[in-house]
């Protein structure tokens, strides 16, 4: 089953992406701020974007021209059939195409991919607030402006179905309220954050501590969902292999602990929510986890359990259940969906293709034989129906 005919019924691919624009991050941003937070540098014939006054190589090319085809990484994440090393699948590059960058022509290949809605989700801006973070107000000043950007290009409701989201750092709760404040006014439907403990002007802290009350405050008042996206959480390999987000396919030909670590932030993230009381403080917060995979989520759910029997008393009811009400999950398309339904409900799953990244789907609706055996209203649920619900603003 792999159209819209067959399915019965729109979807919405909850996890898509853009390529920035060269001047993403500097067109609404005040050139004597850049050696503080972004610019671009030329070396040996290559540009480079200059992070903080480091140049960053989180990606090898960050103008994206040219760049990796859609799902590039596939058949590797299909569990590599051929028996490729992962740069082989990335030699194969293209001129940069204009859906990557330009709305409309976004929108004309959501209709050739049979794609109601997206929510669309940054690349570069996944990666910064982690080189900047030693720097709280740079953070705020690059993201302040980054998100003019976003709304400028592609508008935070696009026709009512691109659906950008800006992003939201609580390194500075102020900011953080002042900015949803601001992208509220310009009509967003949801927001973005990375999963890791912000790191303020006093040093880290928890995202539940309540000295971040406010800002969720605002989002549970407002209905607005946060989606905390992969990105570069900072996490340390311990030594074990060389840290930093730019090192994940070095040496790619061997195995390395990076390739069982990629979980590990969105699970410390999600059950500090649950450990920390934020949804006993604010019961109408929705979080989706966005690319961060779920194979975490059973030992999370056990976790869980576990506590609250050693801590009787502490949690108002099974803390299990808090994270079913407020918690949706997109797994990986290589994750075993049925688990995860069965873990947390089909009600509580959503569908992201991570178009056009690398490690994603070729095509979006790929996706859809992922879901033989689940009956049509729980597909309908995970293709779309959640997803759309979670579009909706939902005012406490």
């Amino acid at each position: 089953m792999s159209t819209i005919d067959e399915l019965g019924h729109a979807v919405f691919d909850a996890d898509n992406h853009y390529y920035e624009a060269l001047d993403a991050f500097t067109r609404h941003l005040d050139p004597r701020l850049g050696p503080r937070t972004v610019q671009w540098a030329d070396f040996d014939g290559r540009k480079y974007q200059v992070v903080g006054g480091r140049v960053a190589r989180v990606v090898s090319n960050p103008t994206f021209d040219p760049i990796a085809k859609a799902g590039a990484l596939h058949d590797y994440f299909r569990g590599n059939p051929d028996q490729k090393f992962p740069l082989e699948f990335l030699r194969d590059r293209e001129p940069i195409r204009a859906e990557y960058r330009d709305r409309d022509a976004r929108l004309r290949a959501m209709d050739q991919q049979k794609l109601e809605r997206i929510w669309l989700f940054p690349t570069l801006g996944m990666l910064y607030e982690e080189l900047l973070k030693s720097d709280p107000e740079a953070v705020t000043l690059t993201f302040t402006a980054f998100n003019r950007w976003v709304e400028e290009d592609w508008g935070f409701h696009h026709a009512d179905r691109i659906f950008a989201a800006p992003y939201i750092s609580l390194a500075d709760v102020d900011w953080a309220v002042r900015e949803l404040e601001w992208a509220i006014d310009k009509g967003t439907r949801l927001v973005v954050m990375r999963p890791a403990a912000p790191t303020t002007a006093l040093g880290q802290r928890p995202p539940a501590d309540p000295v971040f009350d406010p800002f969720w405050a605002r989002v549970d008042e407002s209905g607005v969902t946060v989606v905390v996206h992969a990105a570069d959480s900072g996490y340390s390999s311990q030594g074990y292999a060389k840290d930093g987000f730019a090192a994940t396919f070095e040496g790619a030909e061997r195995p390395s602990i990076k390739m069982l670590t990629m979980e590990r932030a969105i699970y410390d993230f999600l059950a500090s929510l649950v450990f920390d009381g934020l949804f006993s403080r604010f019961p109408n917060l929705r979080i989706a986890s966005v690319e961060n995979g779920s194979e975490f989520l059973p030992d999370l759910l056990k976790k869980l359990i576990s506590v609250h029997r050693r801590i009787p008393g502490f949690f108002g009811e099974d803390p299990r259940e808090t994270f079913r009400r407020h918690v949706w999950i997109n797994p990986f398309w290589e994750d075993d969906v049925h688990e995860i339904a069965e873990q947390v409900g089909g009600d509580r799953v959503i569908f992201g293709s991570d178009w056009p990244h690398i490690e994603g789907m070729p095509d979006p609706l790929d996706y859809v034989r992922e879901l033989d055996g689940f009956d049509a209203g729980t597909r309908r649920r995970i293709l779309h129906d959640n997803a759309a619900e979670l579009t909706e603003l939902r005012p406490a």
